[in-house]
């Protein structure tokens, strides 16, 4: 659903390949049930036809202790409970050539269909009975969780960022068609579920209407647009950030029920425009928009203390800017305005550990 990308390995939970810890949860496999059934029903049917055309050629190396004749129903019965079973004793074989086909041919075949049996019951019933009690305990504890829709390159540094401010990493999902990505953020320690992000029931397995925000980078803007409108039916107050290239679908977007629209072109512009006359303001932006930097823009409501003073008198900061009754307030206001109860203060703040 994303652009190609990869993330830094965490502990985490995996899935069809194995990590530290465990398995991850897969929603659909490359083929479906019925079809996964098929061929290996196909496969059983042409491994018991091998063996009945084996038996029915070697037939003078049979005896049968009923009446001494093999005929073909003998033949298909004898090579039926053969390869389910280890016989009866009724039909034997005698000569030393029906042993030796017995145990270096139809053995091994015995045991590769076992092998197709046990692996179909393990796959069908036994894997997703251990996964959907894992997903039931793991949407019990689900909340106030983050849900990444597509889990590319912009969302796997999304991630790495989202741990950095302080999420649990057992408290984000991501959500991507590839089964590749899925188990890259498996290995980076994420919850993952591979399908289609606009899925109701993918982003209800997801618990969307408990989570925090949604997060949507799905590469394409009218697959983006359309998850932003699954979420937001789904989930009335979850925050939805979205990620969209082109310049007139932010609008739409915005139309859709996303609270924030990123523009990665417009902010990369912005980035390169400034890098011509200058050669340290993009390396600062960078450094204030990651968690790692040696500053960090910091959002918090008016203070008490803070309410009667000027944005410039405000402390633990820098104001750069406050939200105030739908208007944004900018920096070149902090000699004049008044900060008011129920502002929102945008500030440029130094880490403690900084």
């Amino acid at each position: 659903m994303s652009e190609t990308g990869g993330t830094k390995r965490r502990r985490g939970w995996g899935k069809r390949g194995t990590t530290r810890r465990g398995r991850i949860l897969h929603i659909r496999s490359g083929l479906s049930p019925e079809k996964t059934l098929a061929v290996r029903g196909g496969i059983v049917i042409a491994l018991l036809i091998t063996v009945v055309a084996v038996f029915w050629f070697d037939r003078d190396g049979l005896k049968d202790n009923l009446d001494d004749h093999i005929s073909f129903g003998d033949v298909l019965y004898f090579a039926m409970i053969t390869v389910t079973t280890v016989g009866y004793g009724d039909i034997v074989p005698v000569s030393q050539t029906a042993r030796l086909i017995d145990a270096f041919a139809v053995t091994p075949i015995r045991i590769f269909i076992w092998f197709i049996f046990l692996g179909t019951a393990y796959e069908f019933v036994v894997q997703r009975i251990v996964e959907d009690f894992r997903m039931s305990r793991i949407q019990a504890n689900m909340k106030d969780h983050v849900i990444l829709c597509g889990y590319g390159r912009s969302g796997a540094i999304a991630a790495d960022e989202i741990v950095a401010r302080g999420q649990p990493l057992d408290r984000i999902v991501a959500i991507d068609q590839s089964e590749e990505r899925i188990r890259l953020a498996a290995e980076a320690g994420l919850i993952g579920l591979r399908g289609d992000a606009d899925s109701e029931a993918l982003l209800g397995l997801a618990c969307v209407d408990r989570a925090k925000a949604v997060l949507v980078t799905a590469g394409r803007d009218d697959t983006t647009i359309l998850v932003v409108l699954t979420v937001r039916h789904l989930a009335p107050d979850t925050r939805i950030v979205a990620s969209i290239r082109e310049e007139e679908n932010i609008k739409l977007a915005r139309l859709s029920g996303a609270d924030t629209v990123i523009s990665p072109p417009r902010i990369g512009g912005y980035l390169l425009a400034d890098a011509i006359g200058t050669a340290h303001a993009a390396p600062f932006l960078c450094d204030l928009m990651s968690a790692a930097g040696k500053v960090e823009l910091h959002e918090r409501p008016a203070a008490e203390a803070d309410i009667g003073k000027r944005m410039a008198e405000v402390g633990g900061g820098i104001v750069v800017q406050i939200h105030s009754q739908g208007r944004d307030i900018p920096f070149s206001e902090r000699e004049r305005y008044i900060v008011q109860r129920g502002d929102t203060l945008l500030l440029i703040t130094v880490p403690k550990e900084a």
